[in-house]
C-alpha cells in the first residue's frame, strides 16, 4: 500500500474512530501487516484515564486478535504537529514488528518515515528473554 493511502486511513481513523471527550486530543493510526491486510484505530479515553488506549495499540490489537503478527508499516497522525507514539506503543510496535516503517504524518503531503531503531534504540524484545537465561 502506498504511504499516502495509509496516511488517509489514519486521518479517517483520527476523525471518525477516536473517542476523546476529556482531552479532545484525537490520534489515528493505520497499519499494514506483512500479508497486506490493513487495520485502523483511534485513541479511546476513559474518565479514569488509566484504562485509556492509544490509537496505535487499538489498531495493533485489532490485527493481533485476528491472528496477524507482523507489522510492515504504521502511519500515525494526531491533532498536534508530529504526533509520535508513546513509549508503551513503541514497545507494542516492537513486539509485532521486526523492522516496520513508522510514518509520522501531519497530512498526506507532510510526513516523515522512521525505523523502529530511530524511535526505540536498544529495544528489548521476545528474543531477549532467552538471552538473559543463557548468561546465568
Amino acid at each position: 500500500m502506498e504511504n499516502k493511502e495509509l496516511i488517509n486511513l489514519a486521518i479517517d481513523a483520527k476523525n471518525n474512530s477516536s473517542y476523546t471527550p476529556y482531552s479532545k486530543f484525537k490520534v489515528g493510526a493505520a497499519l499494514e501487516m506483512e500479508d497486506g491486510s490493513v487495520y485502523t484505530g483511534g485513541n479511546i479515553e476513559i474518565a479514569s484515564y488509566s484504562p485509556t488506549n492509544c490509537a496505535e495499540r487499538t489498531a495493533i490489537f485489532k490485527a493481533v486478535s485476528e491472528g496477524k503478527r507482523e507489522i510492515k508499516k504504521i502511519a500515525i497522525t494526531g491533532d498536534a504537529h508530529d504526533t509520535f507514539p508513546c513509549g508503551v506503543c513503541r514497545q507494542v510496535i516492537r513486539e509485532f514488528g521486526k523492522n516496520p516503517t513508522i510514518i509520522i504524518a501531519n497530512s498526506v503531503d507532510d510526513f516523515k518515515e522512521y525505523t523502529l531503531e530511530d524511535l526505540l534504540p536498544h529495544s528489548f524484545g521476545p528474543e531477549d528473554l532467552d538471552r538473559g537465561t543463557k548468561n546465568v
